[in-house]
């Protein structure tokens, strides 16, 4: 159960900080929001990615996906933030 939660926070880690260099900008963010906004996005790539293909019914729709899930999703987060971001300013 450890080795998943250090994997988990490693892969969040490499994909919000691969979702950061795609799209860059100056968001303001240290190493524990980059890590959140990648594991956020794994779990969201993961549900997108349930949706499409309808696979891993076993283990339910919220599951962390691949790198590149967990990528697309972080950087789909990273949008909604900067939305959120703008809509209050």
């Amino acid at each position: 159960m450890l080795w998943f939660i250090i994997v988990t926070i490693v892969i969040g880690f490499v994909a919000g900080l691969i979702a950061r260099a795609i799209l860059p900008g100056n968001d303001s963010m240290g190493l524990l929001a980059t890590t959140a906004l990648g594991i956020v996005g794994s779990l969201l790539g993961g549900f997108l990615g349930y949706l499409i293909t309808g696979s891993d019914r076993a283990d339910g729709a919220f599951q962390t996906s691949g790198l590149i899930g967990s990528v697309i999703g972080a950087v789909l987060v990273l949008l909604l933030v900067r939305m959120l971001r703008r809509a209050r300013a």
